[in-house]
């Protein structure tokens, strides 16, 4: 889903129509407050954001939802940016900063890279849920468990009996959804936590 998010709803309508003639589904939004109120920031998705819009303008917009840890991906759409404002976003985590009118194939590839990206944020917002149902205990011996300590070292480290490891680590395995130690591992990185 692609959520335009501008309040000339000229440009919404003309950047829409242009959106699913390239076969993407669109919603479009003429306020700031209403967008970060209703849209689903916590999927996979491209946010196009105008930079100047009354009240709420593109970088507060982008900073409360950078704040609400959304995993949409944001491309700037904008008539009035300049290169330290592009930077300044782009530095912030924006995929993109388009000025319009836009290219349709600019348009295309920074829908393209946006997508990757919410993938991205999606699968490690994911993994931080996760995470966060493991108990204490299970956290220190998934942590153990990333850099490479044995069952009985981790029981030496921990204070705990050997099959007490054994329980907290069927419970991490189960609880991350991971198939193999090399996964959960990955897995652990790939959240940051």
């Amino acid at each position: 889903m692609i959520h335009l998010v501008d309040d000339d709803e000229a440009v919404t309508s003309a950047c829409s129509y242009l959106l699913e003639s390239l076969g993407h589904s669109v919603r479009c939004w003429n306020r700031s407050e209403q967008f970060l109120h209703d849209a689903p920031l916590d999927t996979t998705g491209v946010a196009l954001l105008d930079m100047r819009m009354p009240e709420m303008d593109g970088h507060a917009l982008f900073q409360a939802m950078r704040e609400a840890n959304s995993t949409l991906a944001v491309v700037f759409l904008t008539g009035h940016g300049d290169v330290p404002m592009a930077v300044q976003e782009i530095q912030s985590g924006a995929v993109d900063f388009l000025q319009k009118p836009v290219a349709a194939g600019a348009l295309k590839l920074a829908i393209e890279k946006g997508y990757a990206h919410s993938a991205r944020l999606t699968q490690t917002h994911d993994l931080r849920l996760r995470y966060a149902t493991l108990t204490p205990k299970e956290k220190e011996v998934a942590h153990c468990v990333a850099v490479g300590l044995m069952n009985k070292d981790i029981a030496l480290k921990m204070h705990i009996a050997l099959r007490t490891v054994e329980v907290h680590r069927a419970r991490v395995m189960e609880k991350m959804d991971a198939k193999s130690m090399a996964e959960l591992v990955l897995q652990i990185n790939r959240s940051g936590v």
